[in-house]
């Protein structure tokens, strides 16, 4: 706790900040309020790991920020940061945040300070929100078309982007309540931080695709007289994910790679498995590519790393604490040990116990480890026992006919929660709960220990998943605070996705005696897609010139901002006939009947009850 060389970063290079830190919506709706962190300050009470207390104290720090000539940073306005390049007419803005609010406020900001310079280009670093969901508080598409703000990416950018929050976006959107908390009371026994930033915002999500993708290492553009050599970082982070260096300023920007805490392998949201592996190595190339021409690093999240040896102290530290996890893991997996005895088994070397950038406040070493069996083994920890287990509830039945009833597993843990064996105590209480969500004891007891445990919980999301688990069991379920899949979103699908994200929509046991031909006829791409459901599975391609078949039911002729808007934005089909958006030939029936085996996702999910 002596070594306060962070809190001096992370206040280097202040300008000015928001006044007050709140950032509304067009109809007065607060999607930000950093001035309700204003608590994190001082002492650190024994609500709250002193380690992440102090991590929430650096976060706090809002404002724009200088970090060398010409590159600026908006700090405490979001989960991330939004990063101001300035070009030789305007500004160029990497990452703009998650809410078009708090990246219109950020760049308004910059501008009080820096002067009204127009935005001459945008920069996604990666494939999550909170990297480009904001883009439309910092240009439009008309500029973006009419190629006066080009828009560079990763390649896969929109691919990945669009899978995440529109496949799976419901599930993780609800999980994601719990992990950043934001629905949590803004006080000590409350909402701290989600580690890597205080919590996300809640405003309007966007996306304006990218004109220009980077595809390989060592590519180099030229934005606004600004020269950039990029490095493609793909399935570290994320899918789509690159860091990028400016020669002239001597300025390296590390996306998410390398930030002030250990990442996830597998964030508690949910995601796709990263590769730890070539995360490392990616790092060490980052180090031999840049490290020695670098006078300054910074990411999307938290603060920068000033001088070269510093730079490369920093990368080689964060290369060494996934490289470590991920061999050691892949050693003791091949001697027989289950990722959940890894997690408990495996101790960082002193060297990365020490550091603070190291230090598990958004990823963790458990869930990090269990990530990475995952990733080579799989769900199956190789006991048959685990083989073919009862699903929750009907084992919960079954272990409190085991342990003598209700009344007797209640006792047991309330013994163990006067232990202070508070994992016990929820373990207990999840099959007392799942085989009678009616037991409020259980749920009061249950969220006791669920506050404990977040009390002492540095890992930000663990403190978070903790507590809102005891905030539900207590007050019921608040659901999903934010939309992630916005029209903008939607808008960015192509039509194979927008027949995928149908796919996965297709309520199977009614479909299965279905059997639907139907052709469409894609205006804005002269292209004719296939749909054709059959044995409850929804498959889809484009229909080769020559293509011999049986004949369609029926085939719709539309643009594919129709098709987006019909089958994912739950536009009205007959509507959208009699205006003339969508011809039909053939019979029109077909499409209804398809329509009506769509499941609708439930953005409010249990998730510790039943």
């Amino acid at each position: 706790m002596s070594d306060t060389s962070d809190f001096e970063d992370a206040d280097r290079g202040f300008v000015a900040e928001l006044k007050p830190g709140v950032v509304r919506d067009a109809d007065g709706k607060v999607v930000w309020d950093n001035d309700s962190f204003s608590y994190i300050q001082g002492t650190c009470p024994n609500s709250v790991s002193p380690s992440l207390w102090r991590q929430a104290q650096l976060m706090i720090k809002q404002g724009l920020y200088e970090v060398t000539a010409g590159i600026y940073q908006i700090r405490g306005l979001d989960l991330s940061n939004m990063t101001l390049v300035e070009g030789d007419t305007g500004v160029i803005v990497i990452d703009p945040l998650i809410s078009t609010e708090t990246a219109a406020a950020g760049l308004a900001l910059y501008r009080e300070q820096r002067g009204d310079k127009p935005v001459t280009g945008v920069i996604y670093t990666h494939s999550h929100v909170d990297h480009f969901g904001g883009v439309m508080g910092v240009t439009t598409t008309e500029d973006v078309r009419a190629g006066r703000v080009p828009v560079l990416a990763p390649a896969g950018f929109v691919e990945h982007a669009v899978a995440e929050n529109v496949y799976a976006g419901t599930a993780m959107g609800r999980r994601a309540a719990y992990m950043y908390g934001a629905a949590l009371p803004r006080d000590p026994k409350g909402q701290i931080s989600a580690g890597l930033g205080m919590t996300t915002s809640t405003g309007t999500v966007t996306m304006i695709p990218p004109t220009k993708d980077i595809t390989t290492t060592g590519q180099q553009e030229v934005i606004d007289g600004v020269r950039i050599v990029f490095q493609m970082t793909p399935g570290t982070e994320a899918p789509a994910e690159m860091n990028f260096y400016f020669p002239s300023r001597r300025a390296l920007c590390m996306a998410e790679n390398a930030t002030h805490t250990l990442h996830n392998i597998l964030t508690l949201r949910g995601a796709v498995v990263r590769d730890a592996h070539v995360w490392s190595q990616y790092l060490t190339e980052a180090i031999t590519m840049f490290a020695a021409d670098t006078d300054v690093a910074f990411a999307s999240h938290h603060w920068p790393a000033w001088g070269t040896d510093r730079v490369t102290e920093w990368l080689s530290l964060q290369r060494d604490t996934y490289g470590y996890l991920h061999d050691q893991t892949l050693r003791l997996l091949n001697q027989g040990h289950t990722g959940i005895e890894i997690a408990e088994m495996l101790r960082m070397p002193p060297a990365l116990e020490k550091t603070w950038h190291a230090k598990g406040y958004y990823g963790s070493v458990s869930h990090d480890v269990k990530a990475i069996y995952q990733r080579y083994m799989g769900w199956f920890d190789g006991n048959p026992a685990n083989l073919w287990q009862h699903p929750p509830v009907e084992a919960a039945k079954r272990y409190i006919d085991a342990m003598g009833g209700a009344d007797h597993a209640m006792a047991k843990a309330r013994t163990a929660f006067d232990d202070g064996d508070y994992r016990w105590v929820v373990e207990l209480l999840k099959h007392v709960i799942f085989a009678d969500s009616n037991n409020d004891a259980a749920k009061q007891l249950q969220a006791d220990a669920f506050e404990q445990l977040g009390y002492g919980a540095e890992n930000g999301p663990w403190r978070n998943f903790y507590l809102m688990g005891a905030y539900e069991l207590r007050n019921g379920n608040v659901g999903t605070p934010t939309v992630p899949s916005s029209p903008t979103m939607l808008a960015a699908l192509s039509v194979d996705q927008v027949f995928d994200a149908a796919a996965f929509l297709i309520n199977g046991p009614k479909a299965w005696d279905l059997h639907l031909i139907n052709d469409w006829i894609v205006t804005d791409e002269n292209t004719t897609y296939r749909t054709e459901l059959n044995n409850g599975v929804l498959i889809h391609y484009a229909v080769p010139s020559k293509f011999k078949g049986p004949a369609p039911d029926a085939t719709f002729t539309l643009s594919r901002p129709t098709l987006i808007a019909v089958i994912a934005g739950g536009q009205d089909l007959t509507a959208a006939v009699q205006s003339g958006q969508v011809k039909v030939s053939g019979d029109p029936t077909k499409l209804g009947q398809l329509i009506a085996v769509l499941d609708k996702p439930d953005p409010d999910f249990a998730i510790v009850t039943p």
